[in-house]
């Protein structure tokens, strides 16, 4: 059961009306869920049964401290892409074994880091930084385990900024190099070549999509091992969509019918790809982030002001773009919904932050229930990518941080002053 949802006419997170939280704590506010964030990590864990894996949580989702030790007592790993989430990672409780670093611009002291701290392994991007990984890990006497990330040139059906996969991006080495540069990457001093990496984007809701990616990178696994390579680890990446879409209901709210999200879920996405997976006879690892997250958070937003200009309505809030910024960056849809439902009445309207931008929008021309100044709105599953990807744009103050566990809320994360900025 999803932790956001109407209980009557009142939306709740768990055991707490919303609507008392946003008056005590303020607006904006993010709000995540304790069982939300357990109840994802456990779906995804259960889909591999007996299966060899280690999920790796993508801290590039959400780098709050508490939701990470949240992640680390569920007893899964990190994938960090900086010596910052490397620390974060480490801080929460993850243990080194469990932790992966990625990233195709790693530098020689983030590297050492985390050499020295003995993690799982580096997921390496090009030829030269496996010359440059060999260097520091000589030096300091230590071994590098490593994967070799390939670029499978997949078209995925996302955004181009979050698809990661083709060859026209700065991720990977090309297929057509990897069985080469993996023999030469297995002779190379203080490297241990261990496997594989892919991964192709984010947001990612056709299985089909994924299968293609799951039958070229085991035919890859295959081609390595008929080259007398030990192949081991299979890290078929991340990227598993979720839906945006509908997300709550209730006889109040408007319905966008079928999208490309609808019934989308990270299970139903795994258990396709599984079957081809598990044909590579390595132990499997995934780098959920979006999955487990997303729908764990919410933005909450007050209503300043309601306005007309010409046909458009504008409802104006209090949070802006600096706040969440994936609807602008990335037209990225959220479903926008009261805190309290009165009636049926539903207005096409723009949902727009205060800052000094066009650009600075959570909704264009949406139907949705008809609300006035001072009503308070969620943006609904901004857990990933929401606070993370916050600034201080326009002299505003990032939002606080609370977490719900079951009639409690702790805040996480102070409130900006303006002595801060």
């Amino acid at each position: 059961m999803e932790q956001f949802r109407y209980q009557e006419n009142e939306l709740i997170c768990e055991g707490t009306k919303l609507q008392d939280i946003a008056e005590q704590f303020g607006t904006p506010l993010y709000v995540y869920s304790r069982q939300s964030i357990r109840d994802h990590t456990r779906w995804i864990e259960q889909v591999f049964r007996e299966t060899n894996h280690l999920s790796c949580y993508a801290i590039k989702a959400n780098g709050n401290r508490e939701i990470l030790r949240v992640l680390a007592q569920e007893g899964i790993g990190a994938d960090a892409g900086s010596i910052g989430e490397l620390h974060l990672a480490l801080e929460a409780g993850f243990p080194p074994e469990k932790i992966t670093f990625s990233g195709v611009g790693k530098r020689d002291d983030e590297i050492e880091f985390a050499l020295r701290q003995n993690i799982h392994s580096l997921n390496v991007e090009s030829e030269e930084e496996v010359n440059v990984i060999s260097e520091i890990a000589e030096r300091i006497w230590m071994k590098a385990r490593i994967l070799l990330r390939v670029n499978f040139d997949i078209e995925t059906p996302t955004h181009k900024y979050t698809s990661t996969g083709h060859k026209h991006t700065k991720f990977g080495i090309e297929r057509e190099k990897a069985v080469e540069v993996a023999k030469w990457a297995s002779t190379v001093p203080g490297i241990e070549l261990r496997g594989i990496h892919s991964h192709i984007g984010s947001q990612i809701t056709d299985a089909e999509t994924f299968l293609q990616a799951a039958r070229e990178v085991v035919e890859l696994v295959n081609e390595l091992r008929a080259n007398g390579l030990e192949i081991s680890e299979l890290n078929f990446g991340g990227g598993f969509g979720v839906q945006y879409h509908d997300y709550v209901s209730h006889p109040l709210l408007p319905n966008d019918g079928e999208q490309a999200d609808s019934g989308v879920t990270t299970v139903k996405l795994l258990e396709s790809v599984l079957p081809v997976l598990r044909e590579s006879k390595c132990r499997i690892l995934i780098q959920p982030g979006r999955s487990i997250i997303a729908h764990a958070g919410i933005l909450l937003t007050k209503v300043l002001y309601t306005k007309q200009s010409g046909d458009k309505i504008f409802v104006i809030v209090d949070a802006g773009m600096n706040d969440l910024i994936r609807p602008s960056l990335y037209q990225s849809y959220h479903q926008i919904v009261p805190l309290q439902l009165s009636d049926s009445n539903h207005v096409l309207v723009d949902v727009v932050g205060p800052l000094c931008e066009t650009g600075d929008f959570f909704a264009h021309d949406r139907m949705m229930p008809d609300v006035k100044r001072g009503d308070y709105l969620a943006i609904l599953c901004t857990g990933a990518y929401g606070f993370v990807l916050s600034s201080n744009y326009n002299g505003r103050q990032r939002p606080a941080e609370l977490m719900v566990d079951g009639s409690e809320c702790l805040l996480i994360k102070n409130r900006e002053t303006i002595n801060q900025l």
